[in-house]
């Protein structure tokens, strides 16, 4: 009885409040800026389009001759001013610049990594190298490019140095982050038995963040190959990248620029499922 009477007291008590209507999202000073921005941005959006001197354009016509040059470039793909053993090479040295700087960019963004890590290091020294490399991740990579060709000229050099400089900030960043992770307890017992900093690193930093660290450096692997077929037109660094752009601006050849475009997305798409493989063969052995 006593347990009916207190059920029928509680639902008395929260009769009242059913009937009210539950306000999930409240309207804060954040989001009504946020949402006022993105009408404006909308409003002028349409005014541009409206607004635009489209010269005589017919945008019917453009619409159709874009289906048809997509048309001719997935559907009939063929190679005529290069073989296909030059193609495969060309790739295969844009994915050597993509290696290139990766490889050296990830050496040098884990010992930066481990000093930009709070929990490893100091708060000051920290701050300097995470500002330091935020920084460089404001500059796009190309622009490193051309301001290391200053010094080195045009050419596959200068495409290495700018991409490996950006390579280091994008590293760093991650690498320090999956660091920062790793509970202070264990570090805290390690440093209570006497070991060093090294064997910390060595023996708790290192192996606990290894698989995101791989994560991370096939991610940039896989933004390098598609900067350096960029580098390959706009830094004369070679590669698919120059092959591509001789196809478009030179010989002005939709097919050819299919044809390219289809060995770049097989070498991405190997990439990626060697990324995938690699990933679950270290957790089954984790």
């Amino acid at each position: 009885m006593e347990a009916n009477e207190q059920i029928t007291s509680a639902k008395q008590l929260l009769e009242p409040h059913l009937h009210k209507k539950i306000r999930i999202k409240t309207v804060t000073k954040s989001s009504v800026v946020l949402r006022s921005t993105i009408v404006v941005l909308t409003l002028l959006s349409i005014y541009a389009f409206y607004s635009f001197d489209y010269k005589e354009l017919n945008v019917g016509e453009a619409v159709l001759s874009t289906f048809a040059n997509l048309k001719a470039m997935f559907l009939e793909p063929h190679l005529e001013h290069f073989t296909f053993t030059h193609a495969l090479y060309q790739v295969f040295v844009t994915l050597g610049l993509a290696f290139l700087t990766t490889l050296f960019g990830a050496i040098i963004a884990v010992f930066l990594g481990l000093l930009a890590a709070e929990n490893l290091t100091n708060k000051r020294v920290s701050t300097v190298i995470k500002g330091f490399v935020a920084l460089i991740r404001a500059v796009p990579t190309v622009l490193w490019v051309l301001i290391f060709a200053v010094a080195a000229g045009l050419g596959s050099v200068a495409a290495v140095i700018g991409m490996t400089f950006h390579s280091v900030s994008y590293l760093v960043k991650a690498y320090s982050e999956s660091f920062e992770e790793l509970d202070k307890g264990v570090i805290e017992a390690l440093q209570a038995s006497g070991a060093n900093w090294w064997q910390i690193i060595f023996q708790a930093v290192i192996p606990s963040s290894l698989t995101y660290m791989i994560s991370w450096t096939f991610l940039r692997f896989e933004i390098n190959f598609a900067v350096a077929i960029a580098m390959g037109a706009a830094a004369g660094a070679g590669g698919i990248g120059f092959d591509m752009f001789m196809a478009s601006n030179f010989y002005l050849d939709i097919r050819e620029i299919g044809a390219i475009t289809y060995f770049i997305l097989a070498i991405a798409i190997l990439l990626e499922i060697v990324a995938i493989r690699l990933k679950k063969k270290l957790k089954v052995n984790g």
